[in-house]
């Protein structure tokens, strides 16, 4: 056997062994654990003033939206200037996570949270990950000057 059907038969079998990497990746599941650590990541990036860091937990074509359509974003860019882009935002961004559950066969789990920057939010946000990364990102928010501990009194848990 000469060299060019080695060669070429040696780049067929890299080219196997990486589309199969790549298919791995896009149809990864996480575990719960690693959903917790997605959303304490973008809470991280928040809380730090870095949108690249919160940026880097969606999907290059990922969804974020407050239905029906209060905030629509499309994509990793509109993300990336939503998120404060490489300024620090003024005032700082403030997010703590209360709860979060994560069916890890559907991949979607759900996130109960205070948010604060101009005002201050409660909410709950719902997400689908695909391939270890945010997909879509739905969330329903209340404004409210409360503490989460007076906001949630009447029925604490």
């Amino acid at each position: 056997m000469g060299a060019k059907p080695f060669v070429a038969i040696a780049f067929a079998a890299v080219a196997l062994c990486l589309i199969a990497a790549s298919g791995d990746q896009v149809n990864a599941h996480i575990s719960d654990e690693q959903f917790r650590q997605l959303l304490q990541k973008v809470a991280d990036g928040w809380n730090e003033g870095d949108a690249a860091k919160a940026v880097g937990c969606f999907t290059e074509d990922a969804v974020y939206i407050e239905p029906p359509d209060r905030q629509v974003y499309r994509g990793r860019a509109a993300l990336f200037e939503f998120f404060g882009g490489d300024k620090k935002p003024e005032p700082p961004m403030r997010m703590t996570w209360h709860y979060l559950g994560f069916n890890a066969g559907e991949q979607i789990g759900f996130g109960e949270y205070t948010f604060q920057m101009n005002r201050r939010y409660h909410g709950v946000v719902v997400v689908r990950v695909r391939g270890g990364k945010i997909s879509n990102w739905r969330e329903y928010q209340y404004e409210s000057a409360l503490s989460w501990e007076d906001f949630t009194a009447k029925n604490p848990f």
